[in-house]
């Protein structure tokens, strides 16, 4: 994952250190990242009733699933309508975004597209305008 000036994350394992290095836009490294992504799905417009395994269901008919998740808001364990389906290789992947996206699970019209990496924002800010007020 990219993060901050071209930082990347490369190790984040429990009870190991954290090993992270500068990724040049164009490296060997950020190229892997970013082919380890194509293999993860976004699956948007889910229904409130659709969960993990009816996930996996409906995707599994096109290759090895590694992981299907729905998402949950933490306070309530409610589904937000979307989820992620990991595929062991791409060309499964893709076939399943061209088959199954626009088409109906579970009485919604879905969304399958490739999941693109979500950079962090730092969060909080000054909350400035950019203006003196003295």
């Amino acid at each position: 994952m990219t993060g901050h000036r071209g930082w990347s994350l490369l190790s984040a394992d429990a009870g190991s250190a954290l090993v992270a290095r500068r990724v040049n836009a164009g490296s060997a490294a950020l190229r892997e990242m970013r082919k380890d992504m194509a293999k993860k799905l976004f699956v948007g417009s889910l229904s409130w009733d659709t969960n993990d395994d009816g996930l996996h269901a409906a995707f599994s008919p096109f290759g090895e699933i590694t992981e299907a998740t729905v998402i949950t808001d933490r306070h309530s364990g409610r589904s937000r309508g979307f989820g992620f389906v990991t595929f062991a290789d791409d060309e499964a992947a893709d076939k399943a975004v061209a088959e199954l996206n626009g088409t109906e699970l579970d009485g919604r019209t879905v969304r399958v597209d490739v999941a693109q990496a979500r950079e962090r924002s730092g969060g909080g800010g000054d909350g400035g305008g950019g203006r003196d007020r003295w």
